[in-house]
């Protein structure tokens, strides 16, 4: 299971250009949003990636807002796990387990799921915080995570998973983000 000290989030390619064509951009930006703001709340730490951000612009305003002091990493490679900045970035944190959210989901997120499941570390993918353009690309990018095999959850579920108990003194405030 997810814990705050074993977990990290890692935030992927959620930049202006990309985030205007993705279905259902509403949803997928407020969900983003709780989960970062939830996993700050629980101490995380937060990889933010972004793909060629000279083409595809800046990570999104909202999540900017969010995470104001968060300085992003540019790649190239499809997978968060390619490319050595990233790659060195998540080790140095001496975490096991990532939760992956961002786009596409089947493209980037995909291949970074089945990348860090091959290099051991357990991948937990929101699926109410990934998207793609087009419905049928996320349900096969979905499809491709469960093979990594990568587990599936919620923006939801995976915040209470990492609370523990309605003991934790950030339950009701992570209560008030999810409703």
């Amino acid at each position: 299971m997810v814990t705050p000290q074993n977990t990290v989030l890692a935030l992927v390619d959620i930049q202006v250009k990309l985030a205007a064509v993705m279905d259902r951009r509403e949803d997928l930006i407020r969900r983003l949003v709780q989960l970062a703001r939830g996993c700050q709340i629980l101490g995380l730490p937060i990889l933010l990636a972004e793909q060629n951000p000279e083409r595809m612009g800046p990570t999104i305003p909202e999540l900017r807002e969010v995470l104001p002091d968060l300085a992003p990493h540019p790649k190239m490679t499809f997978s968060c796990w390619r490319d050595p900045a990233w790659a060195a970035a998540l080790k140095a944190l001496g975490r096991d387990r990532v939760l992956l959210a961002g786009i596409e989901t089947h493209v980037c997120i995909a291949q970074t799921a089945a990348d860090l499941v091959s290099a051991g570390y357990a991948v937990e993918v929101v699926a109410d915080a990934v998207s793609s353009r087009l419905p049928a690309d996320k349900a096969i990018g979905l499809d491709q995570i469960k093979s990594a095999p990568a587990v599936i959850t919620c923006v939801e579920s995976v915040l209470f998973e990492l609370l523990g108990t309605a003991e934790h003194p950030a339950f009701k405030e992570i209560l008030r983000l999810v409703k």
